[in-house]
């Protein structure tokens, strides 16, 4: 089968703490798991039975021996996996409290603009992925470095050649950006080019002062969607017109990371499923959402990004107990 989802920019490994409600100088140990928003995306995405490659660059480090056997493991396609020679594999520092919300704390001692992630090289990206692509999915995390900014408007410019449609998570880390002041400006430049915005409520706030999709829609004129994550409240829409609101899953939540990765790899997995209907449709776009509220509910049932992703039947099941 054919490749038909292209997961773009950071893989790392998210060191969640041991103890809640620590600040990070309280924290006395803490537990590796994979992470990074597009690959988490694209592990979620295999799991759900979508053909998925993911581009991106990790260092020549233990870690990055680990997360790529992983993503071979999960069956996600590394014909454009990238590996730095000097430039480490990046880990993140995560608190969290007793209601699994999480804080990202930093990277240790190493500057942010000195990983591996932050070197992806245009000229390694392949076009011919593109040829046979349906999606790309990125973040904005790539936008903070000079490299990997360049390989995101490379893929852009692919994309448009190719017409693969461009799903963008605004996924707002301050803790990446040593130029926070002009972050805003340089992610909604980024926005004009794409099919489909991401955030949850409070970065689309930030972003542009508003939660309601149809508006944000508006001052983005070609994007054909819009959605909102806003955790247990479930998420907002605007797909192809149609506009909407969907509760949230009730499930026990163990930790929330990797949660909109669940959602984004679900609202895919409907897009490949049911093509343009989904935009033409208001049932069809409601199904869809609450598909990915399923999905991302599921994958905060455990630690970690990747380990809790649900298998289709997994989301069957609890789409049958906690019917719609």
């Amino acid at each position: 089968m054919s490749v038909k989802v292209l997961c773009l920019g950071e893989i790392l490994v998210d060191c969640l703490a041991d103890q809640l409600d620590q600040e990070l100088n309280q924290v006395v140990s803490w537990t590796p798991y994979p992470g990074g928003a597009p690959a988490n995306v694209a592990c979620g995405l295999m799991k759900l039975g979508t053909p998925t490659e993911f581009i991106g660059c990790v260092g020549n480090d233990q870690s990055g021996d680990r997360l790529i056997k992983l993503l071979q493991q999960a069956g996600v396609g590394l014909t454009a996996l990238q590996r730095h020679l000097t430039a480490p594999t990046r880990q993140v520092f995560v608190t969290r409290s007793q209601t699994g919300e999480r804080h990202f704390a930093g990277f240790g001692e190493i500057s942010s603009d000195k990983f591996a992630d932050t070197q992806l090289d245009t000229q390694q990206i392949p076009e011919s992925l593109f040829v046979e692509a349906k999606y790309l999915v990125m973040g904005t995390l790539g936008l903070a470095y000079p490299s990997s900014q360049k390989a995101i408007y490379y893929a852009l410019e692919l994309a448009k050649i190719h017409q693969v449609k461009v799903l963008v998570d605004i996924n707002w880390r301050s803790v990446f950006w040593s130029d926070q002041i002009n972050a805003p400006s340089i992610i909604k430049e980024l926005l004009k080019h794409v099919d489909f915005i991401k955030g949850s409520d409070e970065e689309v706030q930030w972003l542009f002062n508003s939660k309601n999709p149809e508006k944000i829609a508006q001052k983005c004129p070609q994007v054909q969607g819009v959605l909102i994550t806003a955790g247990d409240q479930g998420c907002t829409y605007y797909l192809g017109g149609n506009t909407g609101h969907v509760d949230a899953f009730n499930v026990k939540v163990i930790d929330t990371t990797g949660a909109g990765d669940g959602f984004v790899a679900g609202f895919i997995h409907q897009c490949c499923v049911t093509g343009d209907r989904l935009f033409q449709d208001p049932i069809e776009a409601k199904e869809a959402m609450i598909y990915a509220n399923a999905v991302g509910a599921l994958t905060t049932t455990q630690p970690g990004a990747i380990a809790a992703q649900p298998t289709l039947q997994k989301v069957a099941d609890l789409l049958q107990t906690q019917p719609y």
